[in-house]
């Protein structure tokens, strides 16, 4: 019996039902090649933008800094 390996990774993405950008770490099986394995349960309802290796801090995102710029008069 081979032993499951897990990989602690961050991914980023998009909800089916918002524009707001999301992340979720976590840590989830890769096969023998290294590529992580999102469990379709995961997967349903959000469109994937990226998958981080290991536990990533987000400073920033799209729409985080959006500000309303006044006309001078």
């Amino acid at each position: 019996m081979t032993e499951k390996t897990l990989r602690t990774v961050t991914i980023i993405y998009y909800c089916d039902t918002s524009l707001e950008l999301l992340h979720e770490t976590g840590e989830f099986e890769q096969n023998i090649h290294g590529r992580v394995i999102l469990p379709d349960d995961f997967k349903e309802g959000k469109s994937i933008v990226a998958v981080c290796d290991g536990e990533i801090r987000i400073l920033n995102k799209l729409g985080d800094r959006v500000t309303i710029i006044k006309e001078a008069d």
